[in-house]
């Protein structure tokens, strides 16, 4: 079964949800399978720690959270459940040789919450072969896979997701991850309140980097690629985060863009 620290039923506001998974019945160990928004790529990375790094995208589909600023709604609420698809281990792999040419090359496991899923298998199987795994959660669920990972990237999420983060589960995921990986910090800042939660949130964690990045506050709605960014709007943001990172002498800290949304805005699939 999924493992980890529940922060509570849905019934308030901000609380995370470990039993709404996307309106449909979570994977267990019975059943291996795997539930999958999309698989795309290569295409490089477009933010964090890997940005710019040419990768093969596993976008799993179901999420125990509901950011308010979600960009990649398609993979978390329930009423896209249709479009997901259950997949096999073997499945999933065929797609993502036949996509890098059976080239090794780094794959990101993301969502939604790909932490849901069971992809240790897959984990396995891909090593096997040489590639590489990285994978982005808000640390809300915890897997002991998690050591079995290159890169694992904690993204919890600001007051201006109107989303609560549960420190314990948050915690646990670090641990879980037995200084295997390399684990990092990645946080989304829109406004004063989540640069005070980011700035927070690394003095918490000093020994993880931390990698900054402005927020879209214009994301698609699912199944409108053609929506516009305000990349003006979203660039000034960024300069804004990085004079409060330089002023505040924050020079841990590294800020960069989401290089996908100023390339090819909110088209999916790049």
């Amino acid at each position: 079964m999924v493992q980890g620290t529940s922060a509570g039923n849905r019934g308030r506001a901000g609380e995370r949800n470990p039993e709404n998974l996307g309106g449909i019945p979570a994977v267990t160990d019975m059943h291996p399978a795997i539930r999958v928004s999309e698989i795309f790529g290569p295409t490089v990375q477009g933010e964090g720690v890997l940005i710019g790094l040419p990768t093969v995208f596993i976008r799993t589909g179901g999420c125990d959270y509901r950011c308010s600023w979600c960009d990649s709604l398609h993979a978390v609420d329930n009423q896209f459940r249709y479009q997901w698809k259950m997949m096999t281990i073997d499945a999933v792999w065929q797609s993502v040789v036949a996509l890098s040419g059976g080239r090794p090359v780094m794959v990101s496991l993301s969502g939604g919450n790909p932490a849901i899923q069971p992809l240790d298998a897959l984990i396995e199987r891909g090593h096997g072969e040489g590639y590489r795994f990285a994978l982005e959660t808000q640390g809300s669920v915890v897997r002991d896979w998690f050591a079995d990972l290159d890169v694992l990237v904690l993204s919890p999420k600001p007051p201006s997701s109107e989303m609560s983060t549960d420190w314990a589960a948050f915690e646990a995921c670090i641990e879980a991850a037995q200084e295997k990986p390399q684990v990092v910090l990645k946080l989304v800042v829109f406004d004063e309140r989540d640069y005070d939660y980011a700035k927070g949130t690394a003095a918490r964690f000093p020994r993880l980097p931390v990698y900054l990045q402005p927020g879209n506050h214009t994301p698609p709605r699912p199944g409108d690629e053609g929506a516009p960014v305000d990349l003006e709007g979203i660039m000034k943001r960024m300069e804004w985060l990085v004079e409060k990172v330089t002023r505040d002498k924050w020079f841990e800290a590294r800020v960069l863009p989401q290089l996908h949304v100023m390339l090819w805005g909110n088209r999916r699939g790049v």
